[in-house]
């Protein structure tokens, strides 16, 4: 028989591998009599463990959730990937990144010094694309509070700012109140809004929340750093059909400034298809999104879209080969105003350096 420590991690791995356990069948697995098995969830359960009994033909164990918590236990590649996690997590964006490292800090000190070392060797780094901004800070109350609404299908109501919204979870009453003060006198505060919460989603480093907006009667997205929360929540609701099939493919399209319809998600606001004199394996290499149709050896079609007519000239601009336009008219225009600006620019004396 084992010895009585290293039984107990062995019970505790396999009340954590599946939810009810009979007793007969932990005696069988730990090779134990039944008596032990009674006597190590008495140990368990001093140690803090909620393991609860339950009634039947044969008995059995369930490690339930308790109000504290308790020591876990990990296999090797649980306590890696948690490790992984948290210092992903020092980098989200959510408030917690102080929370992380310490929690990151705690794993590794109770790690076997096998798994420490490959932890220790494995370091991730969050690097910004040059000249991006930093994302927001998120208060984790704030998130807590959307992501709570959004599991429970409760109605969730809460004032949206221009800026940043600061602090914790607001209780009802101080939101109205802070929104008085800073209109000035006469000035009444915007009416909170009411919303569906159906998603909360993070997007470059953003954190946001994708809801159907009962005013408006649509769906919108919003940013959580802007959220203040109000309390209580309102009634239960029947979870809507998200237009495009997916969040991921909604939220998409709506960064792209391109409404989701019923029939489908939208593409970019400006589209338009032009023919390369480039191989299409060529132009595949430097085009992440668009369609790439191979017309020949060096000739394909590229259909394309951006934010505006300028921004997909520039984007097509940028293959070194001669371009034939297909449409629509909006982009044969802006390349004809785009051509005249670049040959202004190029014969203009008054701004050539003297040699």
């Amino acid at each position: 028989m084992p010895k009585t420590s290293a039984r107990l991690l062995s019970l505790l791995s396999l009340l954590q591998a599946r939810r009810d356990w009979p007793g007969a069948l932990l005696a069988e697995r730990l090779d134990v009599s039944a008596r032990t098995v009674r006597r190590d969830v008495d140990r368990l359960r001093e140690l803090g463990y909620p393991v609860a009994a339950m009634k039947g033909p044969d008995g059995g164990y369930r490690l339930d959730a308790g109000t504290e918590l308790p020591p876990l236990l990990f296999d090797d590649e649980q306590a890696v990937a948690l490790a992984v996690a948290l210092q992903i997590a020092t980098a989200s964006g959510a408030g917690i990144e102080e929370a992380a490292a310490r929690a990151l800090n705690t794993v590794r000190q109770v790690l076997p010094a096998r798994l420490r070392h490959r932890v220790d060797t494995l370091r991730v780094t969050a690097v910004d694309r040059p000249g991006s901004r930093p994302g927001p800070q998120v208060d984790s109350g704030v998130l807590m509070a959307i992501g709570a609404a959004v599991h429970a299908r409760e109605v969730l109501r809460f004032d949206y700012s221009a800026v940043s919204a600061p602090g914790p979870v607001q209780p009802e009453g101080e939101g109205e109140a802070e929104g008085e003060a800073e209109g000035g006198l006469g000035v009444l505060p915007p009416p909170p809004r009411r919303v569906e919460p159906h998603h909360l989603v993070t997007w470059g480093r953003r954190w946001y929340l994708v809801a159907w907006d009962l005013e408006r009667g649509d769906w919108r997205t919003f940013r959580a750093d802007r959220i203040a929360p109000r309390t209580p929540t309102g009634p239960r609701f029947t979870p809507r059909e998200l237009p495009g099939g997916g969040v991921a493919d909604f939220i998409t399209a709506r960064f792209r400034g391109a409404a989701a319809t019923g029939d489908g998600v939208g593409g970019w606001p400006c589209r338009g298809e032009v023919i390369l004199a480039l191989p299409a394996a060529e132009v595949l290499r430097h085009t992440r999104e668009g369609i790439v149709e191979e017309l020949g050896p060096d000739c394909c079609r590229l259909v394309l879209g951006s934010w505006s007519w300028p921004g997909l000239v520039a984007a097509i601009g940028r293959f070194d080969a001669d371009i034939e336009v297909i449409g629509p008219p909006e982009l044969r225009s802006v390349f004809a105003q785009l051509a005249a600006r670049y040959a202004a620019a190029a014969t203009d004396a008054r701004r050539a350096p003297d040699l």
